[in-house]
């Protein structure tokens, strides 16, 4: 019993440094041209990083996922006239989800709507490693950049030493091993939902 505690605990360890290095250090210095900028709610540093992908012309489209229903375009543009011509033309609100999970089925529905195949995905480094992992389970076929925000209460560098930090971090490391556990389980009953048909 003994060796068996050692072991997980230790498997947990390698596991969360392995979380750990995957957060970005950084949002990617020259994005090619893509499709679309998927920006998840939770923080005004990704609105504002989505909005500028969209108004440097690397994107065409701009869907803000997750959003309270009382929120309209008009207050996320503002009195710039220039973010108000671009949320007429190019973004769009999505109400419906309410978890990372939801943000990717959401997105996943607007990106097949718009026969997009391409997406840069905005949200917190560490909510990023999580994230891509659902988007990449939703959107299988989609070339996906990861472009993460660093909050100013985040200490991305030694997040250990700093309480909040570390809460952040093992709370979504916790919940990317759930989601893991989510994707081999689906696969399981796929496989064998796929092998019964077969039979």
């Amino acid at each position: 019993m003994l060796a068996f505690g050692a072991a997980a605990v230790s498997a947990w360890g390698m596991g969360l440094s392995w979380f750990a290095g995957e957060m970005p250090l950084a949002a990617p210095a020259d994005m090619q041209p893509i499709d679309a900028v998927v920006v998840l709610t939770g923080g005004s540093r990704r609105l504002g990083a989505g909005l500028e992908i969209l108004a440097r012309g690397d994107a065409k489209k701009l869907l803000v996922s997750g959003v309270h229903p009382d929120v309209v375009k008009a207050e996320i543009a503002g009195a710039d006239r220039r973010l108000q011509v671009l949320a007429e033309c190019c973004l769009e609100l999505g109400y419906e989800a309410t978890d990372t999970v939801g943000n990717a089925q959401e997105a996943a529905r607007w990106m097949r709507r718009e026969t997009f195949t391409s997406l840069a995905l905005v949200t917190a480094t560490y909510h990023m490693p999580r994230s891509l992992a659902e988007f990449r389970q939703a959107l299988p076929d989609a070339h996906i950049v990861a472009y993460p925000v660093f909050p100013d209460n985040f200490k991305r560098e030694e997040w250990w030493r700093w309480p909040g930090s570390a809460a952040l971090v093992l709370a979504e490391y916790h919940k990317y091993m759930l989601a893991r556990l989510r994707f081999g389980l689906a696969e399981i009953v796929g496989a064998r939902v796929d092998a019964e048909a077969l039979s």
